[in-house]
C-alpha cells in the first residue's frame, strides 16, 4: 500500500478538473482563464462514466468489464488503424494530458522569458511533490528527467568507480544501460560481469546468480525491475539486501514499472531507481524521473554540470540547460488520470489483456511458447513474450505489420528468440482477439 493515495472519487468528476493543472500551487503568475479545452471535457465525462460503471466491484472483477474499459479508452485519440501491440516502447498519451502539454508550449511561445522559466517552471515542484507521493518518498529525493535512459546513464556514469572495479549486470538489461557500462569499461577500465538466467525463471535462480558472480572487487549491481524483454519482474528487494552490506550500489532500471503495477521504494528498498513515463503512465513524450535516497545525492555525479553548491540537491540531475517545461508539467494531468482509474485496477486489466491472448494461442497450438510468467501476479504484468516452434520471429513480426497493420516487437537474442506482445489500457479485446486470429492463420499457413 502506498503511504497515501486520494480516492477515486475526488479525482476528475468534472471536465474542469481535469482540464486544470492538477497539482500547481498558488503562483504570482497564472494562465489566464479559459474553459475545459473538448478533450478535456471528453476525458471528464469517460472517467465520470467509467466511475458510474465500476460500482464497487475489486480490481480483478472489474478485468474483463468492457463497458467500464470502454469508457476509459474514450480518453485516447488511438489511430485504430492499426493494431498497437508495442506499448512498451512508446505508449499515447490521452488526448486531454497532449492537450495541457500544447497548451502550456503556446503560453511559453508568447513570452518564453517570463512565461517559461517564471510561470511554468516553478509549477516543477508541483510534479516533483506528487511523483515523489506515489513513489513513497521525500520530494528532495525525485528529480524530473526526460526519459529512463537520461536517469539510468546519470547513474552509470555519476558513480565513483577506479581501473579494476567490477560492476555486475545481466544479459537481460537494456541494451543502452550495456553500452554505458562498456564505455566506462573503455573509459575507465572496471570490469563489467554480465551473468545470465533462465527464461522464465524462479527469484531463486536470479538471486543465486547475482550471488555468485559477487566478489570483493564489487561496487555496483545494475538491473532492471522488470525485463524489457519478456516482462518478468525481478527481485530486486532481496539482490538489494544481498549487496547492501557488502557495500555494493544497486543501481535499479525501472523503465518498464512504474505506473505499471503498484510498488513503492520502501517495498524495494532502493537507493537509486530510474524510469520513464511515456510508457505507463501515459505522460508525454519526453518525461521521466531519477529517484535518489538522500544520503546517496552527494556522492552521485550528474550528467551535466552543476555546482558545488548544488552537490546535495537533487536538482543537480535536471541541470541540462534549456529545455520546454511543458512535456514536465504535463506529468501532472497523466498521474491525475491513473489515480482516476486506480493502480490495483490498471494493472488487473494488464494483467487480463496479456492472459487474453497468451492463453488463447498457448490453447490454439502446442508449437506455442509463452515465455512470461503467467502464474504469479507478482512476477509479471502486461508485456509478454511468445515464440513459435518453425516460425522465424522476425519473418512474423514484419508479416504482421506488412500484412495485417499489426505492431508487435520481435526480438532475435542470443539466449532466445520470439516477439513481445505490450497492449494498453486503450487495447480493445477485439483488436487482441484479431492479433490471436491472425497469428493463429500464421501457424497454420506460414507467412509466405
Amino acid at each position: 500500500m502506498r503511504p497515501h493515495m486520494p480516492s477515486r472519487r475526488s479525482f476528475l468528476l468534472s471536465a474542469g478538473a481535469v482540464a486544470a493543472a492538477p497539482f500547481a500551487a498558488p503562483l504570482v503568475h497564472k494562465l489566464p482563464a479559459a474553459p475545459a479545452p473538448p478533450f478535456a471535457a471528453r476525458a471528464g465525462r469517460a472517467l465520470r462514466d467509467a466511475h458510474a460503471v465500476a460500482g464497487g466491484r475489486t480490481p480483478d472483477a472489474l478485468a474483463d468489464d468492457e463497458a467500464y474499459w470502454g469508457e476509459i479508452q474514450r480518453a485516447f485519440d488511438a489511430d485504430r488503424t492499426m493494431i498497437n501491440l508495442n506499448n512498451g516502447g512508446v505508449s499515447p498519451t490521452p488526448s486531454h494530458v497532449l492537450e495541457a502539454m500544447i497548451r502550456d508550449l503556446r503560453f511559453s511561445n508568447e513570452l518564453p522569458v517570463e512565461h517559461m522559466w517564471r510561470v511554468l517552471e516553478p509549477r516543477l515542484e508541483s510534479v516533483r511533490r506528487e511523483l515523489a507521493r506515489e513513489l513513497g518518498c521525500d520530494p528532495e529525493e525525485m528529480a524530473i528527467v526526460r526519459n529512463a535512459s537520461e536517469a539510468n546513464e546519470t547513474m552509470i556514469l555519476g558513480l565513483d568507480l577506479k581501473r579494476g572495479d567490477e560492476v555486475i549486470v545481466s544479459t537481460q538489461n537494456y541494451p543502452r544501460m550495456l553500452t554505458a557500462w562498456e564505455q566506462r569499461a573503455r573509459r575507465d577500465g572496471i570490469v563489467v560481469k554480465q551473468v545470465r538466467f533462465d527464461v522464465p525463471s524462479s527469484d531463486d535462480h536470479v538471486v543465486e546468480r547475482f550471488a555468485a558472480a559477487i566478489t570483493p572487487r564489487t561496487r555496483a549491481i545494475e538491473l532492471p525491475h522488470i525485463t524489457n524483454l519478456t516482462g518478468q519482474v525481478l527481485p530486486v528487494r532481496r539482490i538489494q539486501q544481498l549487496a547492501r552490506p557488502k557495500g555494493i550500489e544497486v543501481l535499479v532500471d525501472g523503465a518498464h514499472a512504474f505506473a505499471h503495477f503498484p510498488f513503492t521504494r520502501d517495498a524495494l528498498d532502493c537507493d537509486y531507481y530510474g524510469t520513464s513515463l511515456h510508457k505507463w503512465l501515459l505522460a508525454p513524450v519526453g518525461t521521466g524521473f531519477l529517484y535518489v535516497r538522500r544520503d546517496r545525492i552527494p556522492k552521485l555525479w550528474p550528467l551535466m554540470a552543476a555546482p558545488k553548491a548544488m552537490d546535495a540537491d537533487v536538482r543537480k540531475f535536471e541541470e541540462i540547460g534549456t529545455h520546454p517545461a511543458a512535456n514536465h508539467n504535463a506529468i501532472a494531468a497523466a498521474l491525475t488520470f491513473h489515480r482516476a482509474i486506480g493502480a490495483e485496477r490498471k494493472a488487473a486489466r494488464l494483467r487480463w489483456l496479456r492472459d487474453r491472448w497468451a492463453k488463447q494461442l498457448l490453447a490454439a497450438s502446442d508449437r506455442v511458447r509463452v515465455l512470461t510468467p503467467l502464474d504469479d501476479p507478482a512476477r509479471a504484468g502486461a508485456i509478454g513474450f511468445f515464440a513459435v516452434e518453425g516460425l522465424d520471429p522476425a519473418k512474423l513480426g514484419g508479416w504482421l505489420l506488412a500484412k495485417h497493420r499489426i505492431v508487435t516487437t520481435p526480438i532475435v537474442f542470443p539466449e532466445f528468440s520470439g516477439i513481445r506482445v505490450t497492449p494498453n489500457v486503450y487495447t480493445t479485446r477485439e483488436e487482441l482477439d484479431t492479433f490471436v486470429e491472425t497469428v493463429v492463420a500464421a501457424i497454420r499457413t506460414g507467412v509466405a
